[in-house]
């Protein structure tokens, strides 16, 4: 186990991975918000911006940039710039942020692709259920009103849950729900630590990117973060995709044998 582990995380297929997964994630984001801003019904945009503010603690200018993108004032504008048309490219455009993620989870258990006609569906509705997930970060962290000592223990079960039923749905269920378990925590435990680093470093970090660099400089910072965020998924679900087929988690899981011989899925050559 040590050894095949110590190839999966040594490959720089992973970090590569992870960097794309950033870029599509940033890519599906800034659209995606500003189509938001524009249709969403104002409780939602104020839900967005209070979940915002509780994911990354912004204040200051961080926080000033936020209010300009999310003002009811500005929803008019920007319903005439971007236009109903706009926004449902903006939404197909997004789902490249899916593909990306599902191709993670694929090269962790060393699946091939799945078909475009069979995972397509699931690409809208992963990044659908995402965006929930996010309105939903500011009571989730004050655990609904019940303060901190609920609200970490719920905030890792619910990220748990989430990369677990990630990993079903964008590998079409070609892995059961239990070997894809030791990713999830894995998961869990890093976005858990990241929710709460993001919290400390990240209001001191924008307002320091925006007031020497300006909007550069919270794209950076930003993007920076995605990295971090995304190669903590991605090494979860690889370590969490070997532990998963070595005893004795094997044998409690239920987890298949890796294919071997002439059935076993090809190697994937770096991409370069």
């Amino acid at each position: 186990m040590l050894s095949e582990l110590t190839t999966r995380l040594v490959s720089g297929n992973l970090l590569d991975s992870a960097t794309r997964l950033a870029a599509q994630g940033f890519l599906a984001a800034v659209p995606l918000l500003f189509a938001m801003a524009a249709f969403a019904p104002l409780g939602v945009r104020q839900q967005l911006a209070e979940s915002l503010r509780a994911m990354f603690g912004l204040t200051g200018a961080s926080d000033k940039e936020l209010q300009q993108v999310l003002d009811p004032n500005t929803a008019d504008a920007l319903r005439e710039t971007t236009g109903v048309v706009g926004a449902l490219v903006a939404l197909v455009s997004a789902t490249s942020f899916s593909r990306a993620m599902a191709r993670v989870c694929e090269r962790a258990w060393g699946l091939p692709k799945s078909g475009t006609r069979i995972a397509a569906w699931r690409w809208t509705v992963w990044l659908l259920a995402l965006l929930v997930v996010v309105l939903l970060q500011a009571p989730l962290r004050d655990g609904f009103g019940a303060g901190p000592w609920l609200a970490l223990p719920l905030f890792f079960l619910v990220s748990t849950g989430v990369w677990l039923w990630t990993q079903h749905l964008l590998l079409v269920k070609r892995v059961g729900w239990l070997p894809l378990l030791p990713g999830a925590v894995l998961a869990g435990v890093a976005t858990t630590v990241l929710g709460l680093t993001a919290r400390l470093y990240m209001p001191g970090a924008l307002n320091r990117a925006l007031g020497e660099y300006g909007s550069l400089g919270l794209v950076l910072t930003m993007l920076s973060w995605l990295i971090v965020v995304c190669a903590s998924l991605t090494f979860a679900f690889t370590i969490g995709a070997v532990l998963a087929r070595e005893p004795p988690l094997s044998h409690y899981l239920g987890t298949p044998p890796r294919p071997s011989g002439p059935d076993a899925p090809p190697r994937e050559r770096p991409e370069r």
